[in-house]
């Protein structure tokens, strides 16, 4: 650079013989500058080059921010709108085996002690036809889409939060990390989870065999609340939503995580997206398994609570203690049998939902 200067001030000298050149240089900026006379005869200084070293690297890292986040909220999107796909997919094979679990740890419908998994779809098949299997899915199908995706989207920012903490940001995740950003995922996903399950709970205890049933549908259940009660009514049973889902999610991605990569090992690939779907579903059925394994107490407590009638309980210690003196410890793992026979399909179908979804917008990266 400096040579170019000085061949531009030779240059110039010679075009110009009245004119002198001089250099300027500071640690930030280098200008060339030129003395001439005008009409007059009176000396003028011109600017005639300039560099400024800074700008450059300044436009520079502006251009790689707005890289970063253009690419950031583009991964953001692609997993809301995988996560909706998965959600989907999960509601749909799911939903019986999840009524079943409702009505076994409610005692209602078919679904008192001692009674089988089979026992109590059989019952409910009798009694409301194949669409009893499917009572209350309006709530979880419609909220489906915004709470899986939630929930992805809250585990990738939650990575992006945990990465923004770590030495290394682009290095790779440990189990550590995977399980912070998965039991953030659940604090999002929350806001619509708990008035979603509390309708949806109240709908599927609910039976056609004794007359007509107190709500119509999702709509007419969700008005009826609200007049109840307002809002505090809606999100009755949120903190116990809180208890079951956080370590929820903790397990749920931490147990997906270990199992992909550990199958990636066993396929000799590198590229995770390359993974088989059969081996995708395998690892997504553990990771419901492990998420029930540790949630099937704090949800019983909250199908408990959040289809009592008003009153009945002070609160979540209430809750625990009239179920634990009445009926027992075991009472805390009511409905464990159709959570894990729903956990592997339910699952297997959403993380397989989810894997296509980022497939499907691999543009938006």
């Amino acid at each position: 650079a400096a040579t170019a200067k000085k061949n531009l001030s030779s240059l110039h000298n010679q075009e110009h013989p009245s004119e002198t050149t001089a250099t300027s240089t500071s640690s930030e900026n280098s200008y060339i500058y030129s003395t001439s006379s005008n009409n007059d005869g009176v000396k003028m200084v011109n600017k005639v080059a300039a560099q400024d070293n800074g700008a450059e690297a300044a436009i520079s890292a502006a251009i790689s921010a707005s890289e970063e986040v253009k690419s950031s909220a583009g991964s953001s999107l692609k997993s809301f709108l995988a996560g909706g796909i998965g959600g989907v997919m999960a509601v749909l094979v799911g939903h019986p085996f999840d009524l079943v679990k409702v009505r076994m740890q409610t005692g209602t419908v078919g679904g008192g002690p001692g009674t089988s998994v089979l026992g109590a779809m059989r019952q409910t098949l009798a009694q409301e036809g194949v669409r009893g299997l499917y009572r209350g899915v309006s709530a979880p199908l419609v909220a489906s889409t915004p709470i899986y995706a939630i929930s992805f989207w809250g585990y990738d920012i939650g990575q992006r939060l945990v990465r923004f903490f770590k030495k290394d940001h682009d290095g790779p995740l440990n189990l550590f990390d995977i399980s912070v950003a998965g039991g953030f995922s659940a604090l999002p996903t929350t806001v619509v989870m708990a008035p979603t399950e509390r309708i949806k709970c109240l709908l599927q205890v609910q039976s056609h065999s004794s007359g007509k049933p107190k709500y119509s549908g999702m709509p007419d259940c969700a008005m009826q609340v609200y007049r109840q009660g307002g809002i505090p009514s809606l999100y009755k049973g949120t903190m116990l939503t809180l208890m079951r889902d956080v370590p929820g999610s903790i397990a749920w991605f931490g147990t997906y995580e270990v199992i992909k990569r550990a199958l990636v090992d066993m396929q000799g690939i590198e590229d995770p997206s390359k993974l088989s779907p059969l081996a995708v579903m395998t690892a997504g059925g553990f990771a419901g398994i492990a998420c029930w394994g540790v949630s099937i107490a704090p949800d019983v407590l909250k199908s408990r609570y959040q289809t009592a009638p008003e009153g009945k309980y002070s609160g979540i210690l209430d809750v625990y203690k009239t179920l634990v003196n009445t009926e027992g410890y075991g009472a805390l793992f009511t409905g464990f049998r159709p959570a894990m026979i729903r956990a592997f399909p339910a699952n297997a179908a959403c993380f397989l939902g989810m894997e296509v979804g980022r497939k499907i917008f691999a543009f938006l990266d």
